[in-house]
C-alpha cells in the first residue's frame, strides 16, 4: 500500500446521490465536459477521509524519512564508484529483455565491467531467476502490496549483492577498490505513477518506453517523465507494425522535460544498443579522465540527446 498516493484505501461510497456529485477536497470539475481533476489541490492527490494537509503532511513525513535513506545509499555508491540506475517503465514494455541484452552486450564491450541487479515486483522471482540466467547476480524484491520499491528496499538488496560485499572485502584487506565504476541497476516495478516521487538514491531515472504503448505517455504520466534523465523508446523493431510516431513521442517528453535526453533501441534487433551502452558507460570515461574511482553526478550540461543506430 502507499500511503502517499492513496493505493489500497478502502473503497468509499457516497451514501447519497447529492454527495455523489459534491466535488471532494482538491478536486476540480469542468464545467464543460464533467470531467473530475483529483490533482488540482495543492497536495495533488485526493485521498478518502484525508484532508489535503493531513495528505501533504503525510507525504512529506514519509518521503522526507525515505530521501534520507536515499541520499545514505547515495553516498555509498558514490564512495565505491557504483552508478546505480532506477529503470521506470509499465509492465510488459521490456525492460527485463533489454536488460538481460544490455548485460550480454556489457560483458562484450567492458568485459572487467563489475554488475549487478535489484529487481521489484509484487510477487515472484521471474525477472530476477532471467537475470541471473545471463550470470549477472540479482536479487529480487516483492513488495507485496507495493507499487514501487523504496530507498530501504534498495538498501536491504544491496547489502545481499556481491557488488556490496566485494568493495567492502578489498577495503577491510587494505587495498583499495578495482578502478572504474561499477554499474547496479534497480528495475521498478512496473508502474509510472509511484516510482517517480521515490528516491532510491539512484544517479538516474531511466524512462522505457515501448512503441506499442502509444507516444502520448509523457503527456499521461508527466512526473516521471520529468524525472527522468533518459528516455528508452523501446521495441523500435516493432515500429513497421504499430501506430506510434516517435517525432511526436520525443516532442511530447520535452515538452515535460526539455533537458530529458532519448534513445531509440530494440533489445530484439540490436538497434541503439551501442548508443544505450555509450549512455551507460560515459561515467566510467569520466572517472578514468578525473583519475579517481569515483565520481560525482555531475549531470549533463549539453544540448538533449537524440540517438538512434
Amino acid at each position: 500500500m502507499c500511503v502517499v498516493c492513496g493505493c489500497g484505501q478502502p473503497e468509499t461510497r457516497p451514501a447519497t446521490n447529492e454527495a455523489a456529485v459534491a466535488p471532494a477536497d482538491g478536486v476540480r470539475v469542468d464545467p464543460a465536459t464533467g470531467d473530475l481533476h483529483y490533482g488540482a489541490g495543492a497536495a495533488r492527490v485526493s485521498v478518502p477521509g484525508i484532508s489535503t494537509q493531513r495528505a501533504i503532511k503525510l507525504e512529506a513525513d514519509v518521503l522526507g524519512a525515505n530521501n534520507r535513506i536515499a541520499q545514505a545509499n547515495r553516498s555509498h555508491f558514490d564512495a565505491h564508484g557504483i552508478h546505480a540506475y532506477n529503470l521506470v517503465s509499465s509492465p510488459g514494455s521490456g525492460k527485463t529483455t533489454l536488460l538481460c541484452a544490455t548485460i550480454l552486450a556489457l560483458r562484450q564491450r567492458a568485459p572487467g565491467l563489475s554488475l549487478a541487479v535489484i529487481e521489484g515486483d509484487q510477487q515472484t522471482s521471474n525477472d530476477a531467476d532471467r537475470i541471473r540466467a545471463t550470470g549477472a547476480p540479482a536479487i529480487q524484491v516483492n513488495t507485496g502490496k507495493g507499487c514501487h520499491l523504496d530507498a530501504q528496499m534498495v538498501a536491504d538488496a544491496f547489502e545481499r549483492l556481491p557488488l556490496h560485499g566485494h568493495a567492502h572485502g578489498h577495503a577491510a584487506h587494505g587495498h583499495a577498490a578495482p578502478q572504474g565504476a561499477r554499474l547496479l541497476f534497480i528495475e521498478n516495478v512496473g508502474n509510472l505513477v509511484c516510482p517517480a516521487m521515490w528516491d532510491l538514491g539512484e544517479r538516474a531515472k531511466v524512462a522505457i518506453l515501448s512503441v506499442t504503448e502509444g507516444e502520448d505517455k509523457p503527456l499521461k504520466y508527466p512526473d516521471l517523465f520529468a524525472a527522468a534523465r533518459l528516455m528508452v523508446i523501446n521495441k523500435t523493431d516493432l515500429l513497421p507494425h504499430v501506430d506510434f510516431d516517435v517525432a511526436r513521442c520525443i516532442e511530447y517528453a520535452q515538452r515535460v522535460n526539455p533537458d530529458i535526453e532519448v534513445l531509440l533501441v530494440s533489445a530484439r534487433s540490436g538497434v541503439g544498443m551501442d548508443a544505450w551502452l555509450d549512455w551507460l558507460l560515459e561515467p566510467a570515461a569520466q572517472a578514468a579522465v578525473h583519475g579517481h574511482d569515483h565520481v560525482h553526478d555531475h549531470g549533463h550540461d549539453h544540448a538533449p540527446l537524440t540517438r538512434a543506430a
